[in-house]
């Protein structure tokens, strides 16, 4: 499947034969590199990811390995897909305010932070204006926002 077609958009596609035929295997082979449509094409049900600059043999190896259960994915596509999981090193929070905004980013309120962190209510308050500072922002939504976007948590 590539990303750009005529009539309908390879994404789309991807999402109608996965509903008609869940069991459909699709590796996407595209000139297209960019995170946004790499992570749609997979969240659509695409179970591999080539660019168009491998070589011919690649794709045969890359239908055998999804039919055996592989997941075949250029070496560069590959990289960005363990990239996105992986937090971000230079965190200016210690690990403590860290583990209190992943708290609050799945809508935990202070009492129960506080409650499975083992500390008191005030101490999360505490965090979370020291989270505010570092991050330079001034609500709840700014601060998870910023964190995800920048892989802080």
């Amino acid at each position: 499947m590539d990303i750009e077609l005529p009539g309908m958009g390879g994404i789309a596609c991807i999402e109608k034969i996965k509903k008609a035929r869940p069991g459909t295997n699709v590796i996407v082979v595209s000139v297209y590199d960019q995170p946004g449509l790499v992570f749609e094409a997979l969240c659509a049900g695409a179970g591999g990811y080539l660019t168009k600059n491998m070589q011919p043999a690649r794709l045969l190896e890359a239908i055998r390995d999804i039919q055996e259960g592989g997941a075949p994915m250029s070496t560069s596509i590959a990289r960005m897909v363990v990239q996105s999981f992986q937090k971000n090193r230079n965190s200016p929070l210690t690990a403590r305010e860290t583990e209190v905004l992943e708290h609050l980013a799945r809508g935990k309120s202070y009492s129960s932070i506080a409650s499975e962190l083992f500390i008191d209510k005030e101490t999360v308050r505490t965090h979370i204006k020291n989270i505010y500072f570092k991050l330079e922002v001034h609500s709840k939504a700014e601060a998870i926002e910023k964190a995800l976007r920048d892989k802080l948590i």
